[in-house]
């Protein structure tokens, strides 16, 4: 099929135009940047440039290469942030809200105007996604968090958006991917030394909050592609957790990463510094936050991911 990727440029982009050309897709790659057709080309994609929050723009570059599918994995994320940095989520993620409102909004009427049979968006699993109470352990059907921090709201009211909005489409399918915590190339958590929150973790600058019981669910960056891909032709329209096999607390996987960085163990903060230094939202991803099950992912997409644990992926997978 024709498969049109917004975003195709991004750590998950690069990962999915490969994916798909090597699935016998033909893919349109769209990016922001004249100076990335080639980039999009190398990789299996036919480039082509529009600006996300242009709906004018959108809609001639999806006229144009009229798919089939369009991926909507639009982000504008810079690494991840700290405690201190946290103190104001609101400006750290206002790019990619407005990508994942305006955005998703230009993307899903140049859709409509073409015909598009198939349009998939990335969600994910954090703060807001499933309500911080009851079990560890969440699937599609558990209901969202009522109780959100009044900073960081903004983010939250974002992909909800995106969420109804998508699975809301009444003339084709509209299919939401709610992705776990990414590692693996160009994610921040990876064998380059560089990376953010590796430079983070090293230097102790990544703590346990309180008891760190939040659960976190991971997935490395090339089985979000796989499911990505799998998502094109399988499964009707609706949400799906693209996470591994093993949902676990902060209080487990942070000392396994360090440990397998060569890093020192992390500090452990009591939940009353954090939120002093970075608010209410990092505190309750470290402490509250709730898992994601993988199970309806396998079952209707038919995915199966190369890495099924953080613990195998952390130890072996980080370097792709």
């Amino acid at each position: 099929m024709r498969v049109f990727v917004a975003g195709a440029t991004g750590a998950l982009g690069t990962q999915l135009v490969p994916q798909l050309d090597a699935a016998g897709h033909d893919v349109i790659g769209m990016t922001r940047s004249p100076a990335k057709s080639d980039m999009l080309r190398a990789l299996g994609a036919q480039p082509v440039v529009a600006d996300a929050l242009d709906p004018d723009s959108v809609a001639r570059v999806v006229a144009e290469t009229e798919p089939e599918v369009i991926i909507h994995q639009l982000t504008a994320l810079k690494g991840e942030p700290g405690l201190r940095e946290m103190r104001d989520p609101d400006r750290l993620t206002a790019p990619t809200n407005r990508l994942r409102t305006e955005g998703t909004d230009h993307l899903l009427a140049a859709g409509r105007a073409v015909g598009v049979r198939r349009f998939i968006a990335q969600s994910i699993v954090a703060i807001g996604t499933y309500a911080r109470t009851g079990g560890p352990v969440k699937t599609e059907d558990d209901p969202r968090d009522p109780d959100l921090p009044a900073k960081g709201r903004s983010a939250v009211e974002a992909i909800r958006h995106l969420e109804d909005a998508v699975t809301g489409i009444d003339w084709g399918d509209g299919v939401v991917l709610r992705y776990g915590a990414f590692y693996g190339p160009g994610t921040g958590i990876s064998a380059d030394p560089d990376d953010l929150l590796i430079k983070q973790i090293r230097k102790r600058r990544f703590p346990i909050v309180g008891d760190g019981g939040g659960i976190w669910s991971h997935v490395h960056i090339e089985d979000a592609a796989s499911a990505t891909v799998a998502a094109v032709d399988n499964g009707g329209p609706g949400i799906y957790n693209v996470v591994d096999d093993e949902p676990a607390p902060v209080r487990e996987w942070l000392p396994f990463l360090a440990e397998q960085l060569g890093a020192p163990e992390p500090r452990r903060v009591p939940r009353v510094v954090a939120r002093l230094l970075g608010g209410e939202a990092p505190v309750l991803m470290m402490t509250e936050v709730r898992g994601a099950s993988n199970a309806k992912a396998k079952r209707e997409l038919g995915w199966q991911p190369r890495w099924p644990t953080w613990r195998i992926g952390f130890a072996k997978g980080l370097g792709g």
